[in-house]
């Protein structure tokens, strides 16, 4: 009976300690569940094989606590070979990982994580807390992003102070762009062309026949945003429409091979960028083609000046030599030029001579050559043509100019008339152009002395 009261006390005193302990136990895992949720947007512990044993908050991204709860963890991973804080073989903090919500979309997680052993040491599970880091690392993204872009930019922008003509430049500028974004090739195409369909104007890489109707299209949209398409032989196209401040309408096409990995967003961003550095490359180039052609161009009549005919005059002799055809040069002066000028002003002088230049370059096939050489002193160069072509021309021309200049034939000025010398160097002449030049002037001259409004051919040089 005593022994029964011992048991019975002892009974009695393991209740009072075990409620005590069982309270301090629940409050010890409620401090540690407030502390988690306090510090983590998901808690979790998992076994041996990788199931959830625990999670909390309930629910956790988007999942009811029943859902998970043993339930494979591998189930909230993106990617099979991506990081997995499930498995953890090893202590870690601030590592991310792409976790799958309930409702479909993704976020990322910093993570700090534990293994749990056995007495063994054997690993038996995983415990962990994870923070919501996603607009961070979408800032942290974009940042990097921005300075990818940068760098590349600049690199392209070094590229091209390393060359003076605007083509080349392209040419950097295309490969560079290319390159960074691993496209096959990328051109700048005028999508209209002049009447006859795209045009590409520059190209760096392969395969733009089979890209360049389907980059049209895209730079024919009213978008001003870049565009993307797939050719049928499944090239993946990425274009961006631009205007040069001399309103021409410019497409910048990058293109990838057929099976290629699709454009991405950070894509779109780099060509809408480049697409600047393009149309800054284009502008320059008109720049610099006006500018050259300023330099070989008379101001007064659009015909070619002095210098840049005798250039050209010199490419097609070489030419014509090797096909053993003739050319000739025609050289003309306007007759009581001066009279006018002196009578009527320059201003009227200046319309005479616009005149003149028209009547010429009507006179003569557009492969021709017709120069304003100064003054009232004028050139034409005749392809593959004897004298007997340029007498007809010559002909020709004096019928047509007492019509074609009478307007500054009035008010007693005596009419504007033209006396024009012939030279033609016959294929395999040992002439140079300084000598043609000559016999060419030196006939002209015979014609003024004889009276004017005529035409002479020079005799041939001898080289006895």
């Amino acid at each position: 009976m005593e022994l029964d009261l011992t048991h019975a006390a002892a009974d009695a005193k393991q209740d009072r300690l075990r409620v005590p302990l069982r309270d301090a136990l629940l409050d010890s895992r409620q401090r540690w569940r407030d502390l988690v949720n306090m510090v983590g947007d998901f808690a979790f512990e998992t076994d041996a094989e990788g199931k959830f044993t625990f999670v909390s908050p309930d629910p956790a991204l988007g999942w009811s606590a029943d859902a998970l709860l043993g339930a494979c963890a591998a189930m909230l991973a993106t990617d099979s070979h991506a990081f997995n804080p499930f498995m953890a073989t090893e202590p870690f903090r601030r590592r991310r990982s792409w976790l799958k919500r309930a409702d479909g979309s993704l976020t990322c997680l910093s993570f700090a994580v534990v293994p749990l052993l056995d007495r063994d040491d054997r690993v038996v599970g995983a415990r962990g807390v994870g923070v919501d880091v996603t607009a961070q690392d979408s800032q942290e993204a974009e940042v990097a992003a921005a300075l990818r872009r940068a760098e590349l930019l600049d690199h392209i922008l070094w590229q091209m102070r390393r060359e003076v003509l605007a083509p080349d430049m392209m040419r950097a500028a295309l490969a560079s762009i290319a390159f960074a974004v691993g496209a096959e090739g990328a051109a700048a195409i005028d999508p209209i062309g002049v009447g006859i369909g795209p045009v590409a104007l520059h190209v760096e890489g392969k395969g733009i026949d089979g890209v360049l109707e389907a980059a049209a299209e895209l730079g024919l949209s009213d978008s001003q945003d870049p565009l993307t398409a797939q050719t049928p032989d499944g090239r993946m196209l990425l274009a961006c429409s631009s205007t040069t401040r001399f309103g021409e309408h410019i497409v910048f096409v990058l293109w990838r091979v057929a099976g290629g990995r699709a454009w991405t967003a950070d894509d779109h961003t780099l060509i809408s960028s480049a697409t600047g550095i393009i149309r800054m490359v284009l502008e320059h180039e008109a720049i610099q083609r006006e500018m050259s052609r300023q330099a070989r161009t008379d101001p007064l009549t659009g015909l070619l000046n002095r210098r840049a005919f005798f250039e050209e005059v010199m490419r097609r002799v070489d030419r014509l030599e090797r096909e053993g055809l003739p050319g000739t040069l025609i050289y003309t002066d306007l007759d009581n030029f001066k009279k006018l000028n002196d009578r009527k002003g320059h201003e009227i002088g200046d319309q005479a001579l616009k005149s003149v230049a028209v009547l010429l370059r009507d006179a003569v096939r557009p492969t021709d050559l017709v120069a304003r050489l100064g003054g009232d002193e004028f050139a034409l160069w005749l392809d593959g043509a004897d004298h007997m072509t340029a007498a007809e021309r010559a002909d020709a021309l004096l019928k047509d100019a007492p019509a074609r200049l009478a307007a500054y034939s009035a008010d007693g000025c005596p009419p504007i008339g033209l006396s024009i010398g012939i030279a033609t160097r016959p294929a395999g002449s040992d002439e140079d152009l300084e000598g043609l030049t000559r016999r060419a002037d030196r006939a002209m001259y015979e014609v003024k002395r004889a009276g004017r409004g005529a035409w002479r051919v020079a005799a041939q040089p001898s080289f006895d």
